[in-house]
């Protein structure tokens, strides 16, 4: 054996005979205690949504939901703060609901389109609906400089509401004025008659609208059974405490105009985030119906005190 090599045995030899450091040791320890967290989950052999009952012994069917369950239950941060979020959105998404005659299941639509949030996407659909800017307008919301309207909650709720009432006219079902959200009527329709087909399960589908209403459902499931998907909420977000001031004149600084209401621009964007300029220009005989916080509200209760 050359000299070298004895070296290097009886190195390696010395550090296989010495003790791990105490640290090193708990960290082993550690790691090999770790329960590994992915695991399946029981599903249903039914599920109901949007008022029909849909039977999961398919094996097409079953696994298309079960991939939707999968991914949202193992996409923890997201789905986390979509846990938290409803409760703060939905009484008010489920009153439209109700008041327009629509399934309380679209809210799970809402979720899926934006996680409940004034989300903007790659294409420039915004807010919890996703509306596109032409189709927003179809629908009566009102874009200009100072109003993007599909950043208001209940405005956006209500033209959603059309639209899927209109789907659903057209296609004779509410899952397919569903899937038609996320492919257009026209393109449901020419595939239904394409194939021969009248229902959203037996069509051959793009795989964004195919995976579509499977993620609807799978949603309302965690949503509706958070615990049986491991999340355990503790606090929920509420809904926010609000008074209603109409304006029928033109608010030429609305940080000045938060101010002299008690407020600031902060808290007048978070409960008015349709207003998207500092400004807001009223038209001759038109109106619009600002939210601040209700007297008591936590919502500007943040003060430096400055040390003292």
């Amino acid at each position: 054996m050359t000299k070298f090599a004895t070296i290097f045995f009886l190195g390696s030899l010395l550090y296989a005979c010495t003790p791990a450091a105490p640290e090193q040791t708990k960290e082993i320890q550690i790691e090999n205690n770790i329960e590994r967290p992915f695991s399946d989950f029981e599903l249903p052999d039914h599920v109901n949504f949007l008022g029909t009952e849909i039977q999961l012994k398919d094996i097409d069917l079953r696994e298309r939901y079960e991939r939707e369950i999968i991914t949202n239950a193992y996409y923890h941060s997201s789905t986390f703060f979509i846990l938290k979020r409803s409760k703060r959105w939905f009484p008010l998404i489920e009153k439209i609901l109700k008041e327009e005659g629509l399934p309380n299941d679209f809210k799970y639509l809402a979720v899926a389109e934006s996680g409940l949030t004034q989300a903007r996407s790659y294409v420039g659909a915004l807010g919890f609906w996703q509306f596109m800017e032409g189709t927003a307008k179809d629908y009566g919301l009102t874009l200009n400089k100072d109003i993007d309207e599909r950043k208001h909650v209940e405005k956006s709720t209500r033209a959603a509401c059309a639209y899927l009432k209109s789907a659903k006219e057209k296609l004779g079902s509410w899952i397919l004025a569903a899937a038609a959200y996320n492919r257009g009527v026209n393109g449901i329709q020419n595939n239904l008659e394409a194939q021969y087909a009248d229902n959203f399960f037996d069509l051959n589908l793009n795989t964004e609208t195919s995976r579509y209403v499977f993620r609807i459902m799978a949603l309302k499931e965690i949503i509706e059974h958070p615990e049986k998907y491991n999340f355990k909420i503790n606090t929920y977000y509420n809904p926010y405490q609000i008074k209603e001031i109409r304006v029928d004149s033109t608010i030429s600084d609305l940080s000045l105009w938060a101010k002299n209401e008690g407020f600031n621009k902060k808290i007048l964007k978070k409960l008015n985030p349709w207003l998207i300029s500092n400004q807001l220009r009223v038209e001759p005989g038109k109106s619009y119906v600002i939210l601040l916080p209700a007297k008591g509200a936590n919502l500007n209760a943040y003060r430096e005190d400055n040390g003292e």
